[in-house]
């Protein structure tokens, strides 16, 4: 060990050989800094569509396993209200709908929720436009999008009515009146919200619940059940009481696995820039290799003479094995370092911006997060390529003891 460290502190005797030292070290350091930047970076989107999503989803959903409704939803919410931990429970009815305001209509998504719905989801923080009121005991009122506003051109405050149609679930269409097809509703507007995500944002309205069982002839029946979780409560022990008493007739999901798209897309996108990142190291590895073979080159002298002194080949080959164990962990800590000051300084000042354009982009800068299981990852990749080096150069000393 002794002696490895001294080949890496010393000058060598050829110019071109320090240089290739030196790139060796840095191309470690660079893909190390490189994936711990890079994965910060990916958490940091991760927690940014989290907390985004936080403000309308909420802390657990169930839904059936089979089916679209929850025939009675009543029950479920019983069973859920039971639980240690759950500070409240609602059901909902979403479904597809027509709205017509004015001269403008569009199909959305329809929600029907309880007008206390904002002690369970964040809702009303993000309300950009109005208030989030659904019934004032005089009329109902609904909560749009802003992609709905924008494209029926309808604002809290107007006097005209949003017209609601859904198809009728029973009977048959008379095709002289096709119209009698649909249960209508009217609603007035009493505000706008944006999550910035474009799965609510474009075309999610929110309604009085009885106002959507009405309209999708629904009575006790309910597409979800939500739950909000009481400050401290164990997610996943409630999650697992929840399935043991609702049985197999029933989905429980929390708010990542409700999103399971996006996150599972942000993480794909993650590890496959992790595979490409890591096979630039495994590239750069060729240059400690090639370091290691001009240093036995130019260390020639220097074998003969360990034999000399009695130095077995199993313990000259462990000198230029250790040499490049060394290189490779040099440049990981330096690596490792490097890219965390990196990830700090761009939370605390946001140098690297998502775009110039401020109103463009849901955040200003790249948003990042360190993890340290995924520096525990970078550096059992850095010590696996540390092993393949060490490999091929005990293959390339005993050829060399060998002549």
């Amino acid at each position: 060990m002794n002696i490895a460290l001294r080949y890496l502190r010393a000058k060598k005797g050829h110019t071109a050989v320090n240089i290739i030292s030196i790139i060796s070290v840095l191309g470690v350091v660079v893909t190390t800094a490189a994936l711990i930047c890079v994965l910060s970076v990916f958490n940091g989107f991760h927690d940014l569509i989290k907390d985004k999503l936080s403000n309308v989803d909420p802390d657990i959903a169930i839904t059936a396993t089979m089916g679209k409704t929850i025939n009675d939803a009543d029950s479920v919410m019983k069973v859920a209200s039971s639980i240690p931990g759950v500070a409240k429970v609602m059901p909902v009815v979403e479904d597809n709908a027509l709205a017509i305001f004015a001269d403008f209509s569009m199909p959305l998504k329809l929600k029907g929720v309880p007008k206390n719905y904002s002690e369970l989801t964040g809702i009303d923080s993000v309300v950009v436009e109005g208030d989030f009121l659904l019934d004032d005991g005089v009329s109902r009122y609904a909560v749009l999008g802003v992609g709905p506003a924008v494209n029926l051109n309808a604002r809290p405050g107007s006097l005209r009515m949003l017209q609601l149609y859904a198809p009728q679930r029973r009977g048959q269409v008379d095709i002289n009146d096709p119209m009698n097809a649909f249960t209508e509703d009217s609603v007035f507007v009493s505000g706008v919200f944006m999550v910035q995500q474009k799965n609510y944002d474009n075309d999610m309205v929110f309604v009085p619940i009885d106002l959507a069982r009405e309209l999708f002839d629904y009575t006790t029946e309910a597409t979800q059940v939500e739950v909000k979780l009481a400050p401290g409560t164990s997610e996943s022990d409630v999650m697992g009481q929840l399935e043991a008493q609702l049985g197999a007739s029933y989905t429980v999901k929390n708010r990542i696995m409700q999103q399971d798209a996006s996150f599972r897309l942000v993480n794909m996108e993650k590890w496959i820039t992790f595979l490409l990142l890591a096979f630039i190291m495994v590239i750069a590895t060729f240059n400690v290799i090639s370091t290691l073979s001009l240093l036995i080159i130019e260390k020639d002298e220097s074998i003969r003479t360990f034999r000399s002194l009695g130095a077995t080949d199993k313990q000259i080959t462990r000198i230029f094995v250790t040499e490049g164990w060394l290189i490779a962990l040099v440049g990981a800590v330096i690596g490792v370092v490097v890219g965390l000051v990196l990830c700090l300084c761009q939370q605390q000042f946001g140098w690297l911006k998502l775009s110039a354009n401020a109103d463009a982009v849901i955040v200003q800068s790249y948003p990042v997060s360190v993890v340290w299981t995924d520096v525990m990852v970078v550096f059992m990749l850095v010590a696996a390529v540390g092993l393949v080096t060490s490999f091929v150069t005990s293959l390339m000393m005993r050829h060399r003891l060998n002549k």
